[in-house]
């Protein structure tokens, strides 16, 4: 695997930590980012720093029990990350779930994240 950028790594963090890792998580995005997923069984776009921050506090009504995520592999090219990953909590059907997140950064902070899930 190459080696984590530091604002995926914090990213990811933040993600695992749930609610409270709220404020750092959102530390992580552009004001104008944008946000693609898939997580009401459809794709849906979140524009802007407080739309993507709603669309994760949806993810924190139902908790994820001892959620831990483990990155797969990490291509970077140029100011595009991909990142694949798997999610293990016993909140998920089967025990876990898996995707890829297409990053892209200015500037440090995420300008746009797509998540897919990969089919099982």
């Amino acid at each position: 695997m190459t080696s984590v950028p530091v604002e995926i790594s914090n990213f990811f963090l933040a993600m695992q930590a749930g609610r409270s890792g709220a404020e750092a998580l959102e530390a992580c995005f552009a004001p104008d980012a944008v946000y693609e997923e898939p997580f009401t069984g459809q794709t849906r776009t979140h524009a802007g720093r407080a739309a993507i921050m709603r669309a994760m506090a949806l993810g924190w009504e139902m908790p994820m029990l001892d959620t831990r995520i483990e990155l797969h592999q990490v291509h970077v090219d140029g100011a595009e990350v991909r990142v694949s990953w798997t999610c293990h909590s016993p909140s998920i059907p089967g025990g876990r779930g898996s995707g890829l997140n297409r990053f892209t950064f200015a500037d440090g902070l995420i300008t746009r994240l797509v998540t897919t899930l990969e089919e099982t």
